[in-house]
């Protein structure tokens, strides 16, 4: 059995990258188990809050316990976990994160704040996740004792077959031709909150090319990406 935890950036494929862990036959996929403690406890506002609230465990112990101990279905050898970094809040303990397979996915910067501010103008770094994910690589770096997977979504979307055939080799399982195409649509493992974002990822059937931005961040925002890309760039250098 194989729990794999994806750590990742906001808006960074991370839900068409659940799409192709899905879509392979020996798997099952969790989406944001955390989602619900971080909006209970920070009390940010965001889409569809007291419905993900009302819907999902906001224990975070409760939460912990169930990625690692719970017993997959019949069918399945391997449990994927998409997490967005930011949810991991700093009074959250990690101790259990070490019985999972951690993997990093990261997004330039820029990428990631010109995309954001669409739904909030105003991030800080924390919103962000840069902190959170740099804090966990090397929490899991120190205590493995080796540098876990890390994958860009530009790669990915550049070369979607090489990218994932190097993660699937990093982690141990062989690569499946089906994470490369999914069928259309909502799935029941997709989130509460999937009306308010995954609307693009619902009429996708693969990962789109990748096309650089146009759009810059706002000149207010300059010293918030000159933060996001220092930390950015401590992962990038370890990426597959």
């Amino acid at each position: 059995m194989q729990r794999i935890a994806m750590w990742c950036a906001p808006r960074a494929i991370s839900t068409a990258l659940m799409r192709a862990w899905g879509n392979r036959s020996d798997t099952v996929v969790i989406d944001e188990p955390f989602y619900a403690h971080y909006l209970q406890a920070t009390a940010i506002d965001h889409p569809g809050r007291d419905d993900i609230i009302a819907a999902y465990e906001t224990d975070w112990r409760l939460v912990a316990r169930s990625l690692t101990e719970d017993p997959l279905p019949a069918d399945a050898t391997i449990c994927y976990q998409k997490h967005m970094a930011h949810h991991m809040l700093e009074h959250i303990e990690l101790d259990w994160v070490d019985k999972l397979t951690n993997c990093f996915l990261i997004r330039e910067p820029a990428e990631v704040i010109t995309s954001y501010i669409k739904v909030r103008p105003q991030p800080t770094l924390s919103d962000l996740g840069f902190p959170q994910q740099l804090r966990l690589f090397e929490v899991v770096r120190k205590r493995s004792g080796s540098i876990p997977p890390v994958i860009d979504s530009q790669d990915v979307l550049r070369d979607p077959r090489r990218a994932l055939s190097l993660l699937c080799k990093a982690v141990s399982v062989p690569f499946s031709e089906r994470m490369l195409s999914w069928p259309p649509g909502r799935r029941a493992s997709d989130g509460v909150w999937a009306p308010y974002w995954y609307a693009a990822v619902e009429k996708s059937t693969g990962f789109a090319p990748y096309r650089p931005k146009d759009e810059s961040a706002p000149a207010h925002l300059q010293g918030l990406l000159a933060q996001a890309r220092e930390m950015y760039q401590e992962l990038h250098r370890f990426r597959l």
